[in-house]
């Protein structure tokens, strides 16, 4: 054999070797002026070897409030879920199941709002109700709480554009939620395990105030039950700033219900009030939709193994759905447990929130040391893992 001929076969054989790269569908990018309003992506076109089929689509919604909100649809072929860039990378609900089937026949991850529709950001006004705006568009399964702030509303010193120190007004949540992604894309992998990825770019900036970045990530494998959110926040700023993040996950029917539970390795409970004080014998229990009450939160610092590595669990009365979420304490050392048990109109629902805070005013929480910053061009990653069950 001949050296060239060596040569040749050595560099085909580098080639066969090296991974093929990642199918990838840029869908908005506001640097490059690139908007697809609809876009459709398949097993067929882009993993014909991949033995499930799964699909995702990209579409725009019509009518009411929810005029102009983008969403995309995964369909894994076992597990579907809708992330809505829109509003901030949040997900709608996720749904495993017969798709024919009514989504209370299935394992749904989400609620039913009173809020109808998903809200377009234009029409919401964070600053009404005295900061409780942000409720007039919650309704979706999951959404990010901060960047610069997160909790209960209120005031908070911050430091001004003359750099004195002066007050501002503190809305529900923050603003992260009803932002608009500013990149938005498709990413695949081409050989097994097939991940397919919605990945998108949330900015949080402001001439002399944060200049925070999220970088978000659904993704899940043909035919999973299983999917993970890993997230990233820079901070953009030469100077330290402050952030946070909350992970609001909300659960009504058919995980909530009269006699549900949660589980979790709570190593101490903390009732945020003298209301939630009253029933924190009973905090892991769900009792039955009711009118008129009030809800009830509580903070939880939860065990962890030797990797740091916690998992919490909310499962239905009979034992026989549950969905369960796994992450590191060190990334998100505080877990918080809100309960709604309203009537069914009213929204009857639970939180399970794991985050870098707890959701009172930031104010109060930068005095208990849990108001982490980020240095000049920092970042942190977040991943949280989620499962669903079926069966006994």
């Amino acid at each position: 054999m001949s050296k060239l001929a060596s040569i040749i076969i050595a560099i085909v054989g580098v080639s066969a070797d090296r991974p093929a790269e990642p199918f990838r569908l840029v869908l908005t990018d506001v640097e490059q002026n690139i908007y697809k309003q609809t876009a459709h992506i398949a097993n067929s076109e882009v993993t014909p070897d991949c033995p499930v089929s799964w699909s995702v689509r990209k579409d725009v919604l019509h009518g009411g409030k929810q005029e102009g909100v983008e969403i995309i649809e995964v369909n894994n072929g076992k597990l579907r879920y809708i992330v809505i860039p829109t509003r901030g990378m949040s997900i709608q609900h996720a749904l495993m199941g017969d798709p024919s089937t009514p989504l209370r026949t299935g394992l749904r991850l989400g609620w039913d709002s009173p809020v109808k529709g998903l809200v377009h950001p234009q029409y919401i006004n964070l600053e009404s109700r005295q900061g409780l705006g942000w409720l007039e568009g919650f309704n979706e399964w999951m959404v990010r709480c901060g960047l610069e702030f997160f909790g209960a509303p209120g005031t908070d010193e911050f430091v001004d554009n003359t750099g004195l120190k002066s007050t501002m007004d503190l809305t529900l949540h923050g603003k992260i939620g009803n932002t608009p992604a500013s990149k938005v894309e498709v990413v695949v992998e081409r050989q097994a395990p097939y991940r397919i990825a919605v990945r998108g770019r949330v900015e949080e900036t402001a001439l002399h105030g944060p200049k925070l970045e999220i970088w978000t990530e659904i993704s899940t494998a043909p035919g999973a039950s299983t999917f993970r959110i890993s997230d990233m926040i820079t901070n953009r700023s030469a100077v330290e700033q402050e952030f946070g993040i909350l992970y609001h996950g909300n659960y009504g029917p058919p995980l909530m219900e009269e006699g549900a539970r949660f589980f979790g390795p709570a190593r101490q409970v903390t009732p945020i009030n003298e209301h939630a004080a009253r029933d924190v014998s009973d905090y892991d229990v769900y009792p039955g939709p009711k009118a008129g009450l009030s809800e009830q939160v509580y903070c939880l610092h939860l065990w962890a193994d030797e990797n740091d590595r916690t998992k919490v669990m909310l499962r239905n009365a009979a034992g026989d759905k549950a969905v369960s979420m796994a992450y590191s304490v060190k990334e998100l050392p505080f877990f918080t447990l809100w309960k709604n048990p309203v009537a069914y109109e009213d929204g009857y629902v639970t939180g399970l929130e794991p985050g870098t805070g707890f959701p009172r005013n930031r104010a109060i929480e930068r005095k208990f040391g849990r108001v982490p910053k980020l240095g000049p061009h920092q970042s942190r990653t977040f991943t949280i893992d989620f499962e669903l069950h079926t069966g006994q």
